[in-house]
Order: C-alpha cells, then sequence, then structure tokens
C-alpha cells in the first residue's frame, strides 16, 4: 500500500533523526509527531488525486471507459443504418422464383388453381388483359396470360382501403422508361388489380417470378421490375381487353 510505503519511510527519517540526537523517552515524542504529520500530508495529497470512492491500491484511468456512440449511419459492426423514417417502413418484402407451369389455353371462366399466390405461370384464358390499372378485380386467368406476354403484374388486397398506396403505386409505374416494344397509347406492359384471392397485402408477378409484401414496398417493385420485365416465352408487346368494362361479355363471377 501507498499509506504504508510512506509512513516506513517517515519513520525512518525520524528514527535516524533520533539517533544522530541519542534522545530517548519523552524526548522522541516531538520527532515522531513531526514524522506523523508529514506522512498525513502526504497521505492528503495522494487521497486527492485520486477519484472519489476509489480503493487505496486502484488503478488511475486516464479516461472514462463508457462505450462511444455509434456514428450515424452505421451499426457497431460498421454497416450501414437503416433509414427509420416514414418511408422505411419495413414490408418484410420476399422475392421468389418457381417452377413455370404449362401455360395451356382453358375456356375463358374456367377455375383454375394455381401453384403460388399470387400466381406466376400456368393455364390461363385464349385472351389476355389489357395493360392498365383497373379499380375492379381482374380475373386471373387474363393476367396470367398477359405475364406470358412478358408482363408484371401488381396485385394487392387492402379490406380496409389503400387509396392513398394505389395512387403513389400508378405515379411510380406512369415515371417508369417506356417499353420500346410497345405503340401509343400502351407505355408499358403492367397490370395494376385489387386481388381478393391474395394472401398478403401488396404482389407483383412476372413469368416465374413473384414479390411479396406486407405492404405496398415501391422500391423492391422497382428491382423487381428491372430483374423480371419482358422475360417471357411470348415477349410482346399487344394490347389485350377488357374484362371489366361493361359488354366485355365476362361475368361478374368469373374466377
Amino acid at each position: 500500500m501507498v499509506r504504508t510505503v510512506r509512513i516506513g519511510a517517515a519513520c525512518a527519517l525520524a528514527l535516524g533523526a533520533l539517533g544522530a540526537l541519542g534522545a530517548c523517552g519523552d524526548n522522541l515524542r516531538p520527532a515522531v509527531d513531526e514524522a506523523d504529520a508529514d506522512a498525513a500530508a502526504v497521505d492528503a495529497a495522494a487521497s486527492d488525486a485520486r477519484v472519489d470512492g476509489a480503493p487505496d491500491d486502484a488503478p488511475t484511468l486516464d479516461a472514462p471507459t463508457l462505450d462511444a456512440p455509434l456514428i450515424d449511419g452505421a451499426t457497431d459492426d460498421g454497416a450501414p443504418a437503416l433509414d427509420a423514417g416514414e418511408d422505411a417502413r419495413t414490408c418484410a418484402a420476399t422475392v421468389a422464383s418457381f417452377p413455370l407451369e404449362p401455360g395451356a389455353h382453358v375456356a375463358q371462366c374456367t377455375p383454375i388453381t394455381y401453384a403460388t399466390n399470387p400466381p406466376t405461370s400456368g393455364p390461363h384464358y385464349p385472351l389476355w388483359a389489357r395493360f392498365k390499372t383497373y379499380a375492379d378485380r381482374v380475373p386471373r386467368g387474363f393476367w396470367v396470360h398477359a405475364m406470358e406476354h412478358g408482363a408484371v403484374v401488381v396485385t394487392y388486397n387492402c379490406p380496409g382501403g389503400c387509396a392513398a398506396d394505389v395512387a403513389a403505386l400508378i405515379a411510380y409505374l406512369d415515371a417508369r422508361p417506356a417499353d420500346p416494344l410497345c405503340t401509343a397509347p400502351v407505355r408499358n406492359r403492367f397490370i395494376v388489380t385489387p386481388d381478393p384471392l391474395l394472401d398478403t397485402t401488396f404482389a407483383a408477378s412476372a413469368w416465374g417470378w413473384s414479390l411479396r409484401a406486407d405492404c405496398f414496398d415501391l422500391p423492391a417493385l422497382g428491382a423487381f421490375i428491372d430483374a423480371h420485365y419482358a422475360q417471357a416465352p411470348e415477349n410482346f408487346c399487344s394490347d389485350g381487353f377488357d374484362p371489366t368494362a361493361p359488354g366485355s361479355g365476362v361475368p361478374g363471377d368469373c374466377p
């Protein structure tokens, strides 16, 4: 201990001084008292240099060892941090590929069971849906045929309504570059339709591929379009027909 070493040195000094004087008995007291006072002063100075509450033999730290705060935009492993703003909702978007089902034509409004949800290939109706945004549900057999022509079909299921999301989606698709294979008034092979059979909020389909998300994830959709648009066995842009229009001949209960 620092204190023991310093007291020993003071006592040695005092004893040396007493030896030189040849003093004894009560004559020792003044020298000892003076040595004790010197040692106490040294201890007080040492105590002032220590952190309050630290033990006598505790090491002196040059700086606190608190963890430094993370720099904005980085995680503790140095990776970029995710933006927590309104535009960075976690939609849990997933993209998957599936084996291609035979694309046979079946009679219009024949019930079809697809292996994936949303459909990504398979049987379909002889006519394909027009490339546009629909307010009413388009039966799947029509838009699966459009996918065979290279279309990307965006579907959604919002029981509580999602008008603002749909408006943002339409604006996003309208801003995409025009398809060089299409002629006016068609700009792109996109179909947007509500789909009550969808078991998630937001999805997109291309031939053999799907995107599924818990909310409208436009950046994920853009990446999906870049990768899978116009990637189908019949890659051409010839417009179809609107099965929801009055006079189309398509009954309202067409599956």
